[in-house]
C-alpha cells in the first residue's frame, strides 16, 4: 500500500462531478419554481 500524501490528490473528476450536480440542483429548482407559480395563477 502506498503512502498518502496530503494535497497530491487529482480532484479534477470530483470538482466536475460537483459543478455539474450544482447545475442540474440550480435549474431544478428553477423549473419547479415557475411550475409552482403557474399552478398559483392559472389553477386559483
Amino acid at each position: 500500500m502506498s503512502d498518502h500524501k496530503h494535497g497530491e490528490m487529482n480532484s479534477d473528476t470530483q470538482q466536475k462531478t460537483f459543478d455539474g450536480f450544482m447545475k442540474f440542483t440550480t435549474w431544478s429548482v428553477i423549473v419547479i419554481l415557475f411550475i409552482i407559480v403557474g399552478m398559483a395563477i392559472f389553477i386559483s
